[in-house]
């Protein structure tokens, strides 16, 4: 009798033990990743001028319908202030998504791609909180007339720091591409 006694205790306990395991079960909270439906690029010469716009916008996202894409032209020889705002449109008022890119500044970064031709350098001019690259911000000097393809890839968790898009890994959270020409 003592045996069963014991053996059932011995049971009881192991699933009690089992049942009140330590384990949490409580999901991660999800990031939901952003709606970006416009990419804005301001340049805005050193020393006054005409602002340039490159911009995209797509409201229907996966939809029918293409993207409006407007480029720009830019002076030789000429230094921009660069900024990107991205939006989301499809909400009333418009969300500004910039702002949350800038607050989760640790997460993100920008990535300026030039396209073969075109003579153009660039160099950020805002960090994250731990002094790395995240380019809302940034320089745009043109060269000599060219003409090419300046692409913009927002990354959501890339290494940081990295050595370019090569090597940055994350998500693409938005990546547009313009036509520019330097005259």
């Amino acid at each position: 009798m003592k045996k069963v006694k014991f053996l059932a205790t011995a049971i009881f306990a192991t699933v009690l033990f089992v049942s009140c395991s330590s384990d949490d079960d409580t999901p991660e909270p999800v990031n939901e990743e952003e709606v970006i439906t416009t990419l804005t690029v301001t340049l805005i010469p050193n020393g006054g001028g005409t602002p340039i716009t490159l911009q995209t916008r797509d409201l229907d996202g996966d939809g029918p319908n293409a993207p409006v894409v407007t480029s720009g032209n830019l002076a030789t020889g000429v230094t921009y202030n660069g900024s990107i705002v991205l939006l989301n449109e499809t909400v009333n008022p418009p969300e500004n998504i910039t702002e949350e890119v800038e607050e989760e500044s640790e997460e993100h970064q920008f990535f300026y791609t030039i396209g073969s031709g075109l003579d153009v350098t660039t160099m950020y001019t805002n960090l994250d909180r731990d002094g790395n690259n995240l380019g809302t911000q940034f320089t745009l000097t043109a060269g000599a007339a060219s003409s090419g393809t300046l692409t913009f890839t927002l990354r959501h968790e890339p290494t940081k720091p990295n050595t370019g898009l090569g090597d940055a890994g994350g998500e693409t959270d938005i990546a547009a591409t313009f036509n520019v020409t330097v005259q």
